[in-house]
């Protein structure tokens, strides 16, 4: 992960632009809000295209 990661840091889908921020979490995957990124189980998929959580770039 990258050292730019940190536990407030929004990442945006390189597929589809879904953008995970820690503050909302991700009702649907079931990952409560205050969630870092860096904190999502290794088999999290992006919500919206299933993409891996490699394929994330940092927003922020």
């Amino acid at each position: 992960m990258n050292e730019d990661v940190t536990a407030g840091t929004r990442l945006e889908c390189r597929i589809c632009w879904h953008v995970y921020d820690p503050a909302e979490g991700d009702e649907l995957g079931q990952v409560p809000p205050g969630t870092p990124f860096s904190d999502l189980p290794a088999d999290w998929r992006c919500p919206q295209c299933d993409a891996a959580k490699e394929l994330f770039l940092v927003l922020d």
